[in-house]
Parts: structure tokens; sequence; C-alpha cells
């Protein structure tokens, strides 16, 4: 039997065997792990900077400027103007005063235009992209055509319809006064009650294809073979609507809704481009409004603190919609 001898003094213990990297072989995998962890990071800095740069310093700005008196005599020099605290905002929603009661009656305006505005958009947009489920022939012309709106630029767009609702020579006032005989008289489309109307049907006409878009592309998704067994048991058209698409859309119908809101709520765009830099009271949308607060009575100060509260009750209205989605949702599973 024999018997082993410990190693002499001064001599270095015998690596360890096994499969596993050496110790200095470990202590270069981490850095390559810490570089490929970190790569998706460095990717995302220029879009985080251009963010920061584009959205999160001017939002900063605007906040800051509504603390202040940032009036005309304070344009060249901003960083003089007066310390107020929140008298901006005190202004802004009391209702019984002037400059309340103006905010009051735009927001009013446009809760009314958007409500309007995205129900028949996501209505006009659901029924084209069910009729455009089946194939027949010169679908594929038809949706291009209904996607054109989407597609023109919003200048080219706006200024068209412009032309077109002018009251003297306009193509609307031609075909429903001159040939259709429909009004005593040819209406005013871009000034007064009918501005209102006009607004709408622009709006609409702008985004109804973008919810057409969105819809068409959920229905892809849908099997076949549930309207079959729909029609096997005796499922009609009105039926398999309710019972098949629109629940299997509602996934998508929540997102649609709530982008749809948000657009149509803050479209600055539009009116304008179509009523100039004084819009009509009918159509006096919150955008516009706090323009002419800002940038025609040269009231930075208060027109920041409207667009402040403008972002409160958007990131109000959207954290309730989404709390009450997902609560749907959860219900569901």
């Amino acid at each position: 039997m024999t018997t082993l001898s410990p190693p002499p003094r001064g001599t270095a213990p015998a690596a360890p065997s096994g499969n596993g990297p050496s110790l200095p072989r470990r202590r270069r995998l981490l850095p390559d792990r810490l570089r490929r962890a970190g790569l998706p990071y460095l990717l995302l800095l220029p879009a985080l900077v251009l963010e920061i740069l584009i959205h999160l310093a001017p939002m900063a700005v605007g906040v800051a400027m509504s603390f202040k008196e940032l009036t005309q005599q304070y344009i060249r020099t901003w960083d003089a103007a007066p310390w107020i605290g929140a008298d901006n905002f005190r202004v802004a929603v009391d209702v019984n005063a002037p400059v309340g009661e103006a905010l009051l009656h735009s927001f009013l305006v446009t809760c009314a235009f958007t409500v309007l505005a995205v129900s028949l958009a996501w209505l006009l947009g659901v029924t084209a992209a069910v009729l455009m489920q089946e194939s027949f022939r010169g679908r594929g012309l038809l949706r291009a055509l209904f996607l054109t709106p989407y597609a023109l630029p919003v200048y080219t767009a706006v200024i068209t319809w412009s032309f077109l609702l002018q009251r003297d020579g306009g193509m609307v006032n031609h075909v429903i006064h001159d040939q259709l005989g429909l009004t005593d008289s040819e209406p005013f489309w871009l000034i007064g009650d009918n501005s209102f109307a006009a607004l709408v049907v622009v709006a609409v006409w702008r985004t109804w294809p973008f919810a057409f878009l969105i819809l068409m592309a959920a229905l892809q998704n849908i099997p076949k073979e549930l309207y079959e067994a729909a029609q096997v048991d005796g499922a009609g058209i009105r039926q398999q609507i309710r019972r098949i698409t629109l629940p299997s859309l509602r996934p998508v119908n929540q997102v649609l809704v709530l982008v749809l809101f948000l657009w149509t709520f803050n479209d600055f765009n539009v009116p304008y481009i179509l009523f100039g830099k004084s819009a009509p009271e009918a159509a006096d949308l919150i955008s516009i409004h706090i323009y002419q607060s800002s940038f025609v009575t040269w009231d930075f100060g208060s027109g920041s603190a409207m667009s402040v509260l403008l972002l409160l009750f958007l990131l109000l209205v959207t954290g309730g919609y989404l709390l009450a989605t997902g609560t749907g949702r959860k219900r569901d599973v």
C-alpha cells in the first residue's frame, strides 16, 4: 500500500481539473457579458437623447413658464419674468372670469368635437373593414382609395377642403345649393355655427382610414372557422358581427380608440389650416385657444398654464381608460 506525500514547500498547487473555465478566463468573460448586456441600452441612447431634447426639455421649460408672468414685456428677457406661483392656473380655472369662461367653452367644444370625430371615424373604419373582408373584383383598388386621405399630407388635404368649403365657388355649396337645391342660400362653412360641422367632417375624413387600416389587419387574425360554424348554427350576419367580430376586435379597439382620442383632442393642424389663427367660436378647439393665448395675446405664462392643465387632463383620462380596460381584460381572463 502506497501513501501520497504532500507537495514540497514553495511549489504551486495544481490547477483544478474539470470542464469549467479557468480563473483568468472567467475574468475575461465578465466584461463580455457586461458589454452584451449594455449594448441594447447603448443603441437606445440616441433615441433617448433626442426624446429629452425634443419633448422632455421643452415640456419642463413650459411647466416653469406657467409659474411666471411671462407677458410681452419679458419676451427678450424670459429669465427676468417675475415668479407668480399658481396665479396663472387660478385665472385659467376661474369660470366666472373672462379667461376661465373662454377656456371652459373651448374645452367643451373640444370634448364634443372629439366624441363625434372619434365615434364616426371608428364606425366608418369598422364598417369598411368588415365589407372589405370578402373577395371581389376591384377590392385592392378600393382599399387603396380608402387609404388615400391618410396617405396625403395634412396641409395638402386640409387646404383642398378649405377650397371646397368656400361659400362662393366652393364645390360643396355648388352641389347642395345649385344642383340639389337643399338650402335657400349658400351657407357659410368656415365661419359661424356651421364651422363646427365642417371641422368634424374634415377630421373624420382624415382619421377614419387609419381606423380602417388597423381594423382590417385585425380582422385577418379571426379564424374563418368561427364564421363557418356560426353559419351552420343558423347565425345571420348581424349575429356574427355581434358575437364574433366585435368581441374579437375588443383588444384592438381599446388601443385604437385611445390613439384616436389623443390625436383628435390634441389636433392643431386641421383647425389652424382650415380657419387660420382666429377660429370661429363654434370651432374654438383648445389647441387653437392655447395658441391664441400664447402667440396672439403674447401671454406665454397663461398659455403655458393652460397647456399644463391640458396635459394633466389627458394623463388623467389616459390613466383611467387604461385602468378600466385593464381591469376588464383581467375579468375576462
